[in-house]
């Protein structure tokens, strides 16, 4: 059965807490842990105690890859890698996702392929490479990402499928998951109107449904090959005015994921066990 979860930056800016108190609200199977400056993000029998509280299992570790998060755990990726990769041991999460390294780490870019593929068979995770997108400055591309922003064209074993960097990339995301087959092994569900080309600029992740992308059309896809990863939201909720409107925006997003991966997942279950 396919678990759906929620990521902790569906809550920012509020306190770690509070992700799981709306995930939990909103009906999630678990949670996806952003680790940031936070300490609590970062500690395990702090995310250990709140998934009891809550009776949400951690199902996921996004690694601190952002520039956001640059010097969270020191300054070198391995480490980052490393320490998220543990964290994750720790706290029970089956999958860790990474984004591909900036260009300018230079040395890990090179090794970055083999350490991923190492770290998830010395570990027994699902080390899950983020397809990303390009970059423009000044209305110039840049490369931002070495070995590149698309991991369909990686040696990556297991990949996370991010329906609003497709968008911004200007890649179908249902030929995206097409193409990765059994390497497609975590989602994040969200959507995004538009591409760079398009003029659009920000990484919009929008409620799915309310963007561009077949969103639909890869749950069930998923569903119906009788896949075994996690979808975890990972929308903008910014712009709710109240949390009431916030815990509105994540139920809805829980609701559209069960509608299209409920059906025709559970068909073919029976369908296997009947046979």
């Amino acid at each position: 059965m396919i678990r759906i979860g929620m990521s902790s930056t569906c809550a920012y800016p509020l306190p770690l807490e509070d992700s799981f108190q709306l995930a939990k609200e909103a009906g999630y199977d678990g949670v996806e842990i952003m680790v940031t400056r936070d300490e609590n993000t970062q500690d395990a029998a702090a995310l250990t105690a709140l998934s009891e509280r809550y009776d949400l299992p951690i199902l996921s570790i996004h690694a601190p890859v952002l520039l956001l998060t640059h010097f969270v755990w020191g300054r070198d990726p391995r480490v980052k890698l490393d320490k998220s990769a543990d964290l994750a041991g720790q706290v029970g999460a089956s999958t860790v996702v990474v984004h591909p390294p900036f260009r300018w780490q230079a040395g890990y870019a090179e090794d970055f392929l083999r350490i991923v593929r190492d770290l998830g068979a010395h570990s027994g995770l699902q080390i899950a490479v983020e397809n990303m997108f390009p970059w423009k400055i000044g209305g110039r591309g840049v490369k931002a990402y070495s070995p590149g922003w698309d991991p369909t064209v990686m040696d990556c074993p297991a990949v996370t499928l991010d329906f609003s960097h497709c968008a911004l990339s200007g890649h179908d995301s249902l030929s995206m998951a097409t193409a990765l087959g059994e390497r497609l092994r975590h989602v994040h569900l969200c959507d995004g109107s538009g591409s760079l080309d398009e003029g659009r600029v920000f990484d919009e992740h929008l409620l799915p449904g309310q963007g561009s992308e077949p969103v639909a059309e890869v749950l069930q896809l998923l569903a119906a090959s009788a896949w075994t990863g996690s979808i975890v939201a990972e929308v903008n909720t910014r712009t709710a005015r109240s949390e009431s409107e916030r815990l509105a925006m994540l139920t809805a997003t829980l609701t559209f994921a069960r509608e299209h991966t409920r059906g025709r997942g559970r068909a073919l279950t029976d369908q296997e066990s009947s046979s």
